[in-house]
């Protein structure tokens, strides 16, 4: 009973808070006029039209595309050499003075030099691995330099497979550190994707956004705006939240769950 009074007390604080920034919204609207910032229904009616007129569904698979690969291209190259390098003090030393300054770069400058180097789509891609594998880097690297040596040692001389340690032993010391930064870069990989689209003219929610400007339409400019947080909630309760209890359970300590 107490975890369902806490989960409602949770959706209760939650909806007062998307309520509160609605009541601004609308606030700032009668303040400061429509082409400033247009009210709540001139923006639901440019969304329908969008909806209707077919431009939001490909805008966002071209931008859930651009996103998504230049997060697993971040994650998978972070990864990699994060855990050498947490491994390996040597390869450490090298790669994170390089790390630092690849998150010193803003990620407006990745997007003009990737312009000058690839062009159109594999401009945004790039610039969104450069600017997330960073993150994942230093967190795999904090995993692997913090694993338990002994536990190691005494699943090996137990003759563990193979199996069971990457499952029982690596895997859920990795991932407590891996996940909050794999998500963290999942949620910058959409923000950075837009902005690099925006600037390139790859496409995607970034080129709606761009036109949207060019015509000086505030009303399609906030909807655009409305699909990337809708998208951006839709993923964090559908499939990071419940990554996260599983997580959760995976980590979960099988003695204290007996007593």
């Amino acid at each position: 009973m107490a975890a369902g009074r806490s989960k409602g007390a949770r959706a209760i604080w939650g909806s007062l808070g998307i309520v509160l920034l609605l009541a601004l919204w609308a606030l700032g609207h009668r303040l400061y006029g429509p082409l400033v910032l247009p009210g709540l229904d001139e923006t639901a009616s440019a969304l329908l039209r969008m909806m209707r007129d077919g431009t939001v569904g490909p805008a966002l698979a071209a931008t859930a595309g651009h996103a998504g690969l230049g997060w697993f291209a971040g994650a998978a190259v972070g990864i990699f050499a994060g855990t050498l390098a947490g491994l390996r003090e040597e390869v450490r030393l090298t790669l994170q003075p390089v790390a630092t300054i690849l998150l010193g770069i803003p990620a407006i400058a990745w997007v003009v030099l990737a312009l000058l180097w690839f062009g159109g789509s594999w401009a945004v891609v790039f610039t969104v691995a450069v600017a997330t594998g960073p993150l994942v880097f230093a967190a795999a690297t904090q995993g692997a330099c913090s694993l338990d040596g002994d536990l190691a040692r005494m699943a090996r001389a137990f003759r563990a497979p193979a199996s069971a340690m990457a499952l029982d032993v690596y895997g859920p010391h990795m991932a407590s550190h891996l996940f909050p930064a794999l998500t963290t870069a999942l949620a910058m990989s959409w923000k950075v994707s837009v902005m690099a689209e925006l600037l390139s003219g790859a496409g995607g929610i970034g080129d709606g956004l761009a036109a949207a400007r060019a015509r000086v339409d505030t009303a399609e400019t906030m909807a655009w705006i409305v699909v990337v947080v809708a998208v951006l909630i839709t993923v964090d309760h559908l499939l990071v939240r419940r990554l996260q209890r599983r997580m959760d359970l995976w980590r979960e300590d099988p003695r204290s769950t007996a007593s």
